[in-house]
């Protein structure tokens, strides 16, 4: 394996493996560099949808996506697909993925299937580089805060995605979420401290109102997204990135109206969270 940095503090591409033949050590490797760097891409890579299933279940279980349409063939599979009369596309926030879970996935595999001509990109923000870059201040008025975490409001009918030309493509509408986590977690493997908010799904602090809370939630992510803290990838055919909902946020760039965007994406089983 070889890596090379996206940005300063986050993200990384690694070449030299096919991630359909990874396994033991190679897969622990890879594993080890998704934690520390929170996304990693691979390039040209040969990868079936039975390869993606195939290759989750190595790593060590599926989470199947509640909300996105499942590839017709291989239910694992969530398919985010924006067709080109669409506006809206899936993802186009900063956000991390099932923190409305009581033990949210640990991250996704996303593979290229289907690419505009230009646009598209995938961003992504280090959260250990965000907690890092916080005041000494700021550390000690989180430290040992918990916030509410739910998905309702974006999926839920009447909703902000049924409000869009998206909202009959998404399933899931009669589910209930909700789940309370630590505003600083420590990641599970490498003990590294991560601010663990985000701006879709958390929705206020324990023991606060919305209103009360969205002073302080509004400088936390806005102090998350400094310009060495995010990479951009520029997504080709043959593209798989994997990333760990617990170290970075993600946004899906729209600005590719009057063109057909399709991923598939298999979200990886997590573990529970703690401060």
């Amino acid at each position: 394996m070889q890596l090379t940095p996206m940005a300063p503090k986050c993200g990384v591409e690694v070449s030299g493996i096919q991630l359909a033949e990874a396994d033991g050590d190679v897969m622990d490797a890879i594993r080890s560099t998704i934690y520390e760097h929170g996304v990693a891409v691979f390039r040209d890579q040969e990868f079936s949808p039975e390869d993606h299933i195939k290759f989750g279940k190595r790593w060590g279980g599926v989470d199947v996506n509640n909300y996105f349409p499942l590839q017709e063939d291989f239910n694992e599979i969530a398919v985010v697909k924006k067709e080109p009369d669409q506006q809206t596309n899936i993802g186009g926030a900063w956000h991390t993925d099932h923190s409305y879970d009581q033990i949210p996935a640990m991250g996704s595999v996303l593979v290229a299937r289907q690419l505009p001509p230009s646009g598209g990109d995938t961003m992504w923000a280090h959260m250990g580089a965000a907690y890092d870059a916080l005041s000494e201040e700021m550390k000690q008025r989180i430290e040992g805060m918990e916030a509410y975490h739910t998905a309702d409001h974006v999926y839920e009918e009447g909703g902000l995605y049924a409000q869009t030309d998206m909202g009959d493509k998404l399933r899931g509408q009669n589910l209930k979420t909700g789940a309370i986590h630590p505003v600083v977690i420590r990641h599970p493997h490498t003990g590294r401290k991560l601010l663990y908010v985000n701006t879709a799904f958390t929705i206020h602090f324990v023991g606060q109102t919305r209103e009360e809370s969205l002073p302080l939630l509004t400088e936390l992510c806005d102090a998350a997204l400094t310009e060495d803290n995010q990479c951009r990838l520029q997504w080709k055919p043959g593209t798989v990135a994997i990333w760990d909902n617990r170290t970075s946020w993600h946004n899906a760039i729209n600005d590719y109206q009057g063109h057909a965007r399709e991923m598939h994406r298999i979200t990886l089983s997590g573990e529970a969270l703690a401060a």
